[in-house]
């Protein structure tokens, strides 16, 4: 049994269009991204007040079916972490599944991270995949 936090939802849209939309990082996470998230091997940073800073790097992309990115630089815990989308057409729709492996209720951050993580993936993404707009975190909260 993992303690890695993990959260997901089912919506009415196809694993390719999932996927597009967890690739628009600065469309749901954070306005201050800078750098490419498309590729393997594309690293993106974000500066953001609220949340942690760091560099990630996109280590794994299956269309349609996952994206793994790879913390490389972070000022906390989140450091050398990894983060999964776990996409999967099912009868209900289809199913988004992330988690960030290494972030566990141990983690200093994790009660904060966890609500930060709630309103990215199960607000904001999820916004940004049925309405077409995210909620990313706004420029104004960087430093």
């Amino acid at each position: 049994m993992t303690t890695d936090f993990t959260t997901g939802f089912t919506v009415d849209r196809s694993p390719d269009e999932v996927f597009a939309a967890v690739n628009d990082v600065r469309a749901w996470f954070s306005e201050t991204i800078t750098g490419a998230s498309a590729q393997v091997g594309d690293v993106f940073s974000f500066t953001d007040k609220a949340i942690t800073s760091g560099r990630i790097r996109v280590t794994g992309l299956v269309p349609g079916r996952q994206v793994t990115w790879h913390v490389e630089d972070a000022d906390d815990e989140w450091d050398d972490t990894e983060m999964t989308f776990e996409i999967a057409r099912g009868e209900d729709g289809t199913t988004l599944r992330f988690t960030h492996d290494g972030l566990t209720p141990a983690s200093t951050c994790y009660q904060l991270c966890v609500r930060g993580w709630t309103a990215c993936v199960n607000t904001s993404l999820h916004a940004l995949i049925t309405t077409g707009a995210g909620r990313p975190f706004p420029a104004s909260v960087a430093p």
